[in-house]
């Protein structure tokens, strides 16, 4: 019920659509709900998403910023982007709306201003994700929100017996954040789970 109850944008339910049918994997229906509430609740005007994909998350996000937002989303899958780029022109999102950086992210994020994000979306690479999580506290405004894609990982990270890499990285990154003193955080069972944390 949780997964159904809002539904999506067409842009967003158009693209999660076509990215199934590409055999894609995708962000469920719930967790796109939440992206879209979240930059709206913001009235976000600078995110920052790691991983495109193929738009699907990007389309959810801009249809919760504000009308001058603008996404910079960083992947290292230079086709995907081109994906991503497809969808959002076909959503009649203008191009000064999104800034697509083909790129290693964890060569890219440190080059992004301090500070000066609402949002900082971490759906990329799961045994990068405490070097994500560190440089988002960086890039966040104070009152900004880190939302982390996949914490639940199927169940993976919540069985301690469980040692798969993807697993016990998840858990230090859920670590990293209980261990800042200026993130306040929770995690929603939408999706695979997602951790949202604000920034004091």
């Amino acid at each position: 019920m949780a997964e159904n109850f809002v539904y999506n944008a067409e842009s967003v339910r158009l693209a999660r659509e076509a990215a199934i049918e590409g055999g894609t994997p995708v962000l469920s229906n719930g967790t796109c709900a939440l992206l879209t509430f979240m930059a709206r609740a913001l009235d976000a005007k600078t995110v920052v998403e790691v991983g495109t994909g193929t738009g699907v998350s990007g389309l959810a996000l801009l249809d919760g910023m504000a009308a001058d937002g603008v996404l910079t989303s960083i992947d290292v899958d230079a086709d995907r982007q081109i994906e991503a780029r497809r969808a959002y022109s076909a959503a009649g999102m203008a191009a000064q709306r999104f800034r697509l950086i083909a790129g290693v992210p964890l060569d890219v994020i440190p080059k992004l201003r301090d500070g000066a994000y609402d949002i900082v979306f971490i759906n990329g690479d799961k045994l990068e994700y405490v070097e994500y999580v560190a440089q988002a506290s960086r890039l966040l405004r104070p009152g900004g929100v880190v939302i982390v894609n996949d914490v639940l990982w199927a169940n993976k990270v919540a069985d301690p017996a469980n040692e798969d890499d993807e697993a016990l990285i998840i858990r230090e990154a859920l670590q990293a954040v209980e261990l800042d003193d200026v993130l306040t955080a929770v995690i929603i069972p939408l999706g695979d789970g997602l951790l949202t944390a604000v920034k004091a």
